[in-house]
């Protein structure tokens, strides 16, 4: 018996990757590396803003949650003030404010994807919370904020 789309792992990773590639065009991203600084190839200078994605905890049911953490970064930022845009931009994308829904969480359109043929849309997702840490500076000092999305979903 095949597992249904629903429920596989990398549709849901896929997903969310989508979302947030086609939500950030331009942006250095990273995924699963916290807050490791990107190496753009081809560029001598270093980037000073980044947003880091990583997957958490996946808990598959009926209405199954997915947990993402999203690491806005910055460096050479002694004010914070390219970290509140960073910040900023990144909630645009995971905020919905058309009206269209109430909640004014974002959806996140649901794939089979597939290596080397068309994805198919197979359902949403739902963005049901954002949790927001303060500022934080790590050794190197980058700057960062960690947000906790929880993304809510049905399965089979």
């Amino acid at each position: 018996m095949a597992l249904d789309p629903t429920s596989r792992e990398a549709n849901i990773r896929d997903s969310v990757k989508k979302f947030f590639v086609d939500g950030l065009p331009g942006q250095n991203l990273t995924f699963d590396k916290g807050l490791a600084q990107p190496k753009i190839t081809g560029q001598n200078q270093s980037v000073d803003r980044w947003y880091g994605v990583d997957f958490g905890d996946l808990n598959i049911e009926t209405m199954s949650m997915f947990i993402v953490f999203v690491y806005v970064c910055t460096r050479q930022d002694w004010e914070g003030f390219k970290l509140a845009q960073q910040r900023d931009r990144m909630f645009e994308i995971l905020t919905d404010h058309s009206g269209t829904y109430t909640d004014n969480m974002a959806r996140i359109p649901f794939y089979r994807s597939y290596e080397n043929d068309p994805w198919v849309n197979i359902g949403g997702m739902v963005i049901q919370d954002i949790i927001e840490s303060g500022s934080m500076e790590a050794p190197d000092e980058t700057k960062f904020k960690t947000l906790t999305v929880t993304i809510r979903f049905a399965s089979r």
